[in-house]
């Protein structure tokens, strides 16, 4: 066989847009988990209650509410627009892997 093969490249590269979208959500729901607790536990010192373990804060609807409202947000969705350069193979709004950067937005 003959044919010319495209060189194999790392995972970290063929996909590195779903990868930074997943990371990128992953970094983010932690964080809003930590801040959303520190949060919660204050107000409910405040209010003169126990506050909740970090588990027995992730558990209930509240939380659930809280991240679901915040993936709305205009913050996120602009951050994750920021990280469009990267690309994922396969995908049709990615160059070639591997392609020269002159060639994003080209057909072919």
């Amino acid at each position: 066989m003959t044919g010319s093969r495209e060189p194999r490249r790392g995972i970290w590269r063929e996909n590195s847009l779903t990868l930074a979208f997943g990371i990128a959500f992953l970094v983010v729901l932690v964080g809003q988990a930590i801040a959303g607790h520190a949060e919660f536990s204050e107000q409910m010192t405040v209010d003169g209650l126990q506050p909740l373990s970090f588990g027995e804060y992730l558990t209930p609807s509240d939380f659930a509410v809280d991240v679901t409202e915040n993936w709305q947000s205009e913050f996120l969705r602009f951050f994750l627009y920021g990280i469009v350069y990267l690309v994922q193979r396969g995908s049709p709004e990615s160059k070639p892997v591997g392609a020269a950067h002159t060639m994003t937005g080209t057909e072919g």
